[in-house]
């Protein structure tokens, strides 16, 4: 792989939380080496509003953010992606559709936020912890030394990523 800018695509069904809070976390890791994005199968029309409460409280940037189809990206004119992750496991069994170029791809199941029941301050925690297990993978990603690798080496990389254990609830 070649040391450039390479556009990244985050999957979840209803692109309101997971997806959309490793797009934000990514484009501000990623220094201008990455240009991240998300999109659902079936989006939910609006970001969930405690993902905006948690990414604002660490000080993130929600203010483009917004829930859109994953058709936004498998279309002739859309961006190419260079790698492709989902972040559900509802989306990872489904069908997705062609992106051009021929993406690296991989699984990065992470909890949904969205189900955690109880009070308030406890759906808060789940949507912390979704961010913190997400930060966590993203900092592996964002260190790899894409450059010298090949695209075998960085698809072992990317999975073994994947495979980190989720995030212990407090």
């Amino acid at each position: 792989m070649s040391d450039e800018c390479y556009n990244v695509l985050f999957l979840c069904s209803a692109n309101s939380a997971r997806s959309i809070i490793a797009e934000v976390i990514l484009n501000r890791i990623g220094q201008g080496r990455f240009k991240a994005c998300s999109a659902g199968s079936a989006p939910r029309g609006e970001v969930h509003p405690m993902t905006l409460q948690v990414l604002k409280a660490q000080g993130y940037d929600t203010s483009a953010l917004r829930s859109k189809s994953w058709d936004e990206f498998s279309a002739p004119d859309a961006p190419q992606m260079d790698f492709v992750f989902t972040v559900c496991d509802t989306i990872a069994g489904e069908t997705c559709p062609v992106w051009p170029g021929q993406p690296l791809t991989a699984h990065w199941g992470v909890a949904d936020p969205v189900k955690a029941e109880g009070g308030e301050r406890r759906r808060l925690d789940a949507f912390s912890l979704t961010l913190n297990q997400l930060l966590d993978r993203l900092r592996l990603f964002t260190s790899l030394p894409l450059a010298t690798l090949d695209r075998l080496a960085v698809q072992h990389e990317i999975d073994r990523i994947g495979q980190m254990p989720a995030a212990v609830e407090a």
